[in-house]
């Protein structure tokens, strides 16, 4: 379920969307993602590995528990090997129906819900 909120204009807008595996895989495939040019330091992510890095971050997030945004994405960015791709896992996250996150003081925190 994706939640769209925001104004056009002087209008609010306040959308759900519902999709399930199916919609999110057809709608991968008609995505085109820039890639940023890569560092030499920078791992590459194969199309084919996507699978096992989005296992490696539910494994992640499963061992901590729960953890704050910002040392999330940290963390992601390091996984993933780019900020892009790191925020991609991110918003993936907030989808995802083994975890929830809750607003704190200061940052979003993720938890394994499983």
């Amino acid at each position: 379920m994706v939640r769209i909120r925001g104004q056009i204009g002087a209008w609010p807008v306040d959308l759900t969307v519902e999709l399930d595996a199916q919609d999110w895989a057809q709608l991968a495939q008609h995505m085109a993602v820039e890639a940023p040019p890569v560092a030499a330091s920078t791992v590459a992510v194969a199309p084919a590995a996507s699978d096992t890095l989005w296992q490696t971050t539910l494994e992640l997030l499963r061992r901590a528990g729960q953890i704050e945004g910002p040392q999330l994405l940290a963390q992601l960015v390091a996984l993933a090997g780019g900020e892009a791709a790191g925020k991609r896992l991110l918003v993936r996250l907030r989808h995802c129906e083994q975890v929830r996150m809750e607003t704190g003081a200061d940052a979003p925190i993720y938890h394994w819900v499983g």
